[in-house]
């Protein structure tokens, strides 16, 4: 049985000098990594994380470094206060083995209590780092925290081989909270959001299979859908948000046509409203599974009928993607992107949309988020040969297929007007190699 202790107990096991690993967003503890924040006497704490969802002063101490593969608003925060902050370029897929060969001497996570049987949901997350919590369990030389709260939903994985759960006898310290997961209502649409929605939605029958992500297009896409003709959509999305739940909620969602985890919508993490957390609780419609499964590419091609949504930063007339870095600053993650846009790109059946407004607002002056060719030092997030349709509010671009000229002219055209002339130059110029 496990040590039942207080966060700042908990937190006291802990060396100055040690290794932590802890979940993306959803999957962190919140009191425990506030208890360890209040600790002042770190020389070498080295944490592994993505996507900081709790606010704690761990982070800005010195002595600790925190390795991220996926940047939110606070690892951003972090790095423009010259915390000790890095980004570690890996997606969300490669986390587990990456994981798996750091090999933290402490793992943590948050969880629900235990039922009768002694099992502790992982809620909101499975992603990457369910074997290596059950690994330091098992370990003597290592230590598994888990901090329980009753505010948590209690979700299910898919029978034994996917249990979503941490037994009591697997946990080496238990710690107690009342702390809620981190509500995030979805934005309100723009008029831009919801035309390129409509313009993404073209492209969605029913029975197709959906993955989508977190934002304002997404939501918006949910929301047309919900409101339409189309249904029986089958759902296998890394993200469970609150644009799958209006799905569910209209009846648009069946998973009766996937041809594989028929009956339920998977994912690997939720993260969305309060509304949200509540319905997921003791839903046995949605089914969290480990993110080397949600996100292998011979996984998403399987199903039938797959349309990825995914969003983008700017894309160039080639038709690289970047979705994760601003002028080479990190801003968010590579994610699971790459790999539902690669696993999509398997069978001429499925469709992997991209959707981006066509401008953003430089000080007052508007720029187009389709440019000529990136910047020397651009990282790119997704490569031209993976690229299916991009989406903006004039229209889509369909690039499978097409030549270099032919992809930069149909780029042109769903570009802001004042910029098509421009990027229809650029493609020749690139057609001919200049």
């Amino acid at each position: 049985m496990p040590e039942e202790l207080t966060a700042e107990e908990a937190a006291a096991r802990l060396h100055p000098a040690d290794t932590l690993g802890i979940p993306l967003g959803p999957g962190q503890p919140p009191a425990f990594l506030r208890a360890l924040g209040e600790r002042t006497d770190w020389t070498a704490l080295c944490v592994y994380g993505a996507l900081l969802t709790v606010g704690t002063e761990l982070f800005s101490r010195p002595g600790v470094r925190y390795l991220s593969g996926f940047f939110g608003p606070l690892e951003r925060a972090l790095r423009d206060a010259d915390a000790g902050v890095e980004f570690m370029p890996a997606d969300f897929r490669r986390f587990a083995p990456l994981l798996e060969r750091q090999s933290p001497r402490v793992m943590t996570t948050v969880a629900t209590p235990p039922d009768a049987d002694g099992w502790c949901s992982l809620s909101l997350h499975a992603g990457g780092t369910v074997a290596e919590l059950r690994r330091a369990g098992a370990d003597p030389d290592r230590v598994l925290v888990v901090e329980v709260s009753d505010a948590y939903p209690r979700t299910a994985g898919l029978g034994e081989r996917y249990r979503h759960a941490l037994h009591v006898d697997e946990i080496d310290v238990l710690v107690a909270s009342t702390d809620a997961p981190l509500a995030l209502p979805s934005p309100p649409p723009t008029d831009t959001d919801t035309a390129i929605a409509r313009n993404a939605v073209a492209y969605i029958d029913s029975g197709a299979t959906l993955q989508t992500g977190i934002g304002s297009i997404p939501s918006q896409i949910a929301a047309l859908l919900a409101d339409g003709d189309h249904g029986d959509f089958g759902l296998h999305s890394e993200m469970f948000t609150d644009g799958c739940l209006r799905l569910h909620r209209a009846g648009k969602v069946t998973n009766a046509r996937k041809g594989q985890f028929d009956g339920v919508s998977v994912t690997t993490f939720a993260l969305g409203s309060a509304d949200l957390y509540a319905w997921l609780d003791d839903n046995d419609d949605v089914a969290f599974l480990p993110v080397d499964v949600v996100n292998a590419p011979e996984v998403i091609a399987a199903n039938a009928n797959m349309v990825s949504i995914n969003g983008a930063l700017a894309v160039d007339v080639y038709g690289q993607v970047v979705a994760d870095t601003i002028s080479g600053d990190q801003f968010s993650g590579i994610g699971g992107a790459e790999d539902f846009v690669a696993g999509v790109g398997l069978e001429l059946s499925d469709r992997s949309l991209i959707c981006l407004p066509s401008t953003y607002d430089d000080g007052g002056v508007a720029r187009s988020r389709i440019v000529p060719r990136f910047d020397a030092g651009s990282v790119i997030t997704t490569p031209r040969h993976h690229v299916d349709v991009i989406v903006t509010e004039y229209g889509a671009a369909e690039l499978e297929g097409l030549t270099v000229r032919e992809r930069g002219e149909a780029l042109a055209a769903i570009a802001h007007p004042q910029f098509r002339d421009a990027l229809a130059d650029a493609a020749d110029r690139a057609a001919r190699g200049r």
